[in-house]
């Protein structure tokens, strides 16, 4: 299992992927949703070139530096090693966060049973009605279900949507917002204004305006940029 290649690359020091810790990030290769605004058309489409083992050598040449390891993507639930990984880094005094799509919520809850992820960053894609079309998946239940899940966790949590005007409109973010509060999510719901990318999995243009502060005003929301 170790000498399996299904990372595509490591990012070997962070300070904002992991809030108030030192972390490396493990771009896990592969993805199922293709969403059109995502940035890593070359981690979506392509294929690991670094095994496990050689990311275990790696935090271990640098523990007493690191406070944790992020698992990001693509997306890192779809293997079966991701356990068994996660495992072993928290073995190795790790903290491990997951970056997820959460399409994978029996996955996500048998890591939270385990007690080997310590914080979760979740995309919250797009309405029920637009989710399909947006990232070109049937997932919306299981991430409701994923959503249901972390709220009951006792770890700390993010959920975030990334907005492009090309693909969601004031409407659709009134709904989702709406959709946070009636789930009983009490945390910060963060909205990330697209950046535009000379490369993305859809091709998309730019975006032609950015969701402002004012437009959410009816519960905790945090406009990134």
């Amino acid at each position: 299992m170790w000498n399996k290649k299904i990372i595509y690359d490591i990012s070997p020091f962070s300070l904002i992927d992991f809030p108030d810790k030192v972390s490396c990030i493990v771009w896990f290769a592969g993805c199922n949703m293709r969403c059109s605004y995502c940035y890593n058309p070359e981690i979506v489409f392509g294929k690991g070139k670094i095994s496990l083992m050689e990311v275990l050598d790696f935090v271990i040449s640098r523990k007493g530096l690191l406070d944790g390891v992020v698992f990001s993507g693509g997306e890192c639930t779809l293997y079966k090693e991701t356990i068994p990984f996660a495992r072993a880094l928290k073995k190795l005094g790790m903290l491990v966060k997951i970056d997820t799509n959460g399409s994978n919520p029996d996955i996500l809850e048998k890591m939270l049973n385990l007690e080997i992820i310590d914080s979760v960053s979740m995309d919250f894609k797009a309405p029920r009605g637009k989710f399909e079309s947006i990232t070109k998946s049937n997932f919306f239940k299981e991430f409701e279900k994923s959503l249901e899940i972390l709220i009951r966790a006792d770890i700390p949590f993010e959920l975030r949507t990334t907005y492009h005007s090309d693909l969601l409109n004031d409407s659709d973010m009134m709904e989702m917002n709406e959709f946070v509060i009636n789930s009983g999510y009490e945390g910060t719901y963060f909205i990330q204004n697209y950046i535009d990318s000379k490369s993305t999995v859809g091709n998309i243009g730019k975006c032609q305006s950015k969701i402002l502060q004012k437009n959410m005003q009816k519960r905790k929301v945090v406009i990134r940029n």
